[in-house]
C-alpha cells in the first residue's frame, strides 16, 4: 500500500518521506518492526517510541511517523498526534475492517464484561449471527478463544483483530470500550452502529485524576454511534447525553425511561421482572443474582431493540443465557457453605455484590480482597470501608501487587477500616489467605473471593505468574479430604 493511501484522513504538519512509497506493514515497536514498514514513533507512559527510531530504521523501516523531527535524512511524517495517527493508519491497512461488521461499544465502570457477553448470546441465539467479542475476559471470533492483555486491545492489533473476525464471516462484533482507549485514541475511526453506557463510578483516578475527567472520557463514545442505550438510573446519565446527536434510548428501574423494569423479584438464583417497552410488557429472567443484573439485562434488551429485535426476543433470551466467568461464579465445596469468585475490584462493584449476596446468605458472609498495585490508590481505604460494614468477616490480602510492595498496599485498605467491629484478618499471601477463609467458613456461609475473577494469573512486579482461584480450592479441598 502507497503511503499516501495509508495516511488517508491522517492531518500531518510536515513530511520527507515520498508519498508513492510502498508500505509493507505497520509497527510501534522498534523490536517487531519489518523491512518496509512505517515505523510510529508513540510517546507512551514509560519510554517514547522517538528514542526508537535508530532501532527501527535498522531493522528496515521505510518511514518514520513522527511527532518530533527526527535526524537529518530520515525519511518521516510529522503528526500532531502519533496515537491517532497509528489508529485511523491502522484501520487503513486493513480496510477499515469493522465497517463491513455491525459494531456495539459498551462503556462504564461495571457491567461492561456480563453485557458483552449476553450481547453476544442474544445475537447468535435470535439472528443466527456469528459474533466476535473483545474484553476484560479476552477475544472470541465465534466460539474461537483468544487471549488478551488489554480490555480494549492498542489500536493496530484491534484493527488486526477486526479483520480477523470479519474475514472469518463476523456480521457483528461487541467489545467492550475502555475509558483508557477512548483517551489513548486506540477506537479511533472506528463508528458504532450502537453504544451502551452501563454506569459510572470511582475508578481509574490514578489516570483520570478527576471523576469528571474519567466522565469526559467516557462521553466521548457518545460522538461517535449511530444509537446509543443508556442507564436512566446512573447519575451520570444526564451529563453523557448531553448534546448527543444520535438517538438515545434510555433503561431503567426507577428512573423514567423508554424501557423499564416492573415487579422485580431478586433470588439466590437469578433475577425476575416484567420489561415494559412503550405498550408492551414481557416478563423477563436472567441466572445472574443482583439488582445490577436487572440493570444489565435491560441493556442488553435495549441493544437489541435498537438492532430491531423484538421484546419477546430480547426477554428471550435472558432467559436462555448462562452465567460468565468470574461475574458470582459458584465454585464447587466440600460442605454446607458457598465460594464465590467474582472479579468486584472496585468500590460499587464490591458493594453490590456484597448486598446481593447478603440476600441469600444463612450464615456469615465473609469476603477475601486487596486492591491492583500501580492503580488508583484511593479506592483502597473506601473499599475497605464497604468490606467492613457489609461483611461478618474481612480477609485483606494481595490481588495484584504489580510494582508496589504488597503490605504497603494492605495498609492503605486497612485504613478504611479503622474503628469498624468487624472481624479481620491480615494475610498477604493470596493462597494462604483463600485456605484460612476455606478453614473458618461454617454451614450457612457465603465466602466471596473478590477482585480476581475470571484472571488465572497474579501480576508480582513484572511478572504474571499462574493463580487460579478456582484451581487453589479445588486443590486444597482433596488436601483436606486426605488427611
Amino acid at each position: 500500500m502507497k503511503l499516501s493511501e495509508l495516511l488517508q484522513d491522517v492531518a500531518y504538519l510536515s513530511a520527507t518521506a515520498d508519498m508513492d512509497t510502498e508500505i509493507s506493514g505497520i509497527s510501534y515497536d522498534s523490536r517487531k518492526t519489518c523491512p518496509g514498514d512505517l515505523f510510529v514513533a508513540v510517546k507512551g507512559f514509560s519510554s517514547d517510541g522517538h528514542k526508537f527510531i535508530p532501532a527501527a530504521l535498522e531493522k528496515g523501516a521505510a518511514v518514520i511517523l513522527c511527532e518530533d523531527i527526527p535526524r537529518e535524512g530520515t525519511p518521516y511524517v510529522q503528526v500532531k498526534d502519533c496515537r491517532l495517527a497509528l489508529a485511523l493508519s491502522s484501520r487503513n491497512l486493513y480496510g477499515n475492517p469493522a465497517g463491513e461488521m455491525t459494531v456495539i461499544g459498551i462503556t462504564g465502570t461495571s457491567g461492561k464484561t456480563t453485557s458483552s457477553y449476553l450481547i453476544k448470546h442474544m445475537l447468535e441465539e435470535k439472528l443466527g449471527a456469528k459474533v466476535g467479542l473483545i474484553g476484560t475476559n479476552g477475544n472470541m471470533i465465534g466460539k474461537e478463544f483468544l487471549h488478551s492483555e488489554f480490555t480494549t486491545p492498542e489500536s493496530l492489533e484491534l484493527q488486526q483483530l477486526f479483520r480477523r473476525m470479519a474475514d472469518s464471516g463476523c456480521t457483528h462484533v461487541v467489545m467492550e470500550v475502555s475509558s483508557h482507549s477512548l483517551v489513548l485514541e486506540r477506537v479511533a475511526g472506528i463508528h458504532f452502529d450502537v453504544a451502551l453506557y452501563t454506569n459510572l463510578s470511582q475508578d481509574h483516578l490514578d489516570f483520570h485524576h478527576t471523576m469528571e475527567e474519567y466522565a469526559a472520557a467516557k462521553k466521548k463514545i457518545f460522538s461517535v454511534c449511530s444509537a446509543a442505550c443508556v442507564n436512566a438510573d446512573d447519575a451520570w446519565s444526564d451529563y453523557m447525553t448531553e448534546g448527543a446527536e444520535c438517538p438515545i434510548l434510555s433503561f431503567a428501574v426507577d428512573a423514567e425511561s423508554d424501557l423499564r423494569a416492573e415487579n422485580v423479584s431478586l433470588s439466590a438464583s437469578g433475577v425476575r421482572f416484567d420489561a415494559c417497552f412503550w405498550d408492551e410488557r414481557e416478563e423477563t429472567s436472567l441466572a445472574i443474582p443482583g439488582l445490577f443484573s436487572v440493570h444489565n439485562a435491560l441493556g442488553v434488551m435495549a441493544v437489541g431493540l435498537v438492532l430491531g429485535l423484538s421484546l419477546p426476543d430480547c426477554a428471550d433470551a435472558m432467559r436462555s443465557a448462562k452465567g460468565v466467568k468470574g461475574r458470582l461464579e459458584s465454585v464447587p465445596t466440600d460442605g454446607d457453605y458457598d465460594i464465590i469468585i467474582d472479579y468486584s475490584h472496585k468500590p460499587d462493584a464490591l458493594e453490590n455484590v456484597l448486598r446481593t449476596l447478603r440476600l441469600v446468605t444463612r450464615g456469615r458472609l465473609i469476603v477475601l480482597f486487596g486492591c491492583g498495585g500501580d492503580r488508583d490508590r484511593l479506592k483502597r481505604p473506601i473499599m475497605g470501608s464497604i468490606a467492613a460494614d457489609r461483611a461478618d468477616l474481612c480477609i485483606v490480602t494481595s490481588d495484584n501487587p504489580r510494582t508496589e510492595e504488597p503490605e504497603a498496599i494492605i495498609d492503605e485498605i486497612l485504613a478504611g477500616m479503622e474503628g469498624k467491629s468487624t472481624p479481620i484478618l491480615r494475610i498477604c499471601d493470596r493462597e494462604e489467605a483463600i485456605r484460612t477463609a476455606i478453614d473458618n467458613a461454617r454451614a450457612g456461609d457465603v465466602i466471596l473471593l473478590a477482585g480476581k475473577g475470571h484472571e488465572d494469573y497474579q501480576v508480582i512486579g513484572h511478572e504474571k505468574r499462574h493463580m487460579d482461584e478456582r484451581e487453589i480450592v479445588a486443590d486444597y479441598l482433596k488436601t483436606r479430604k486426605k488427611i
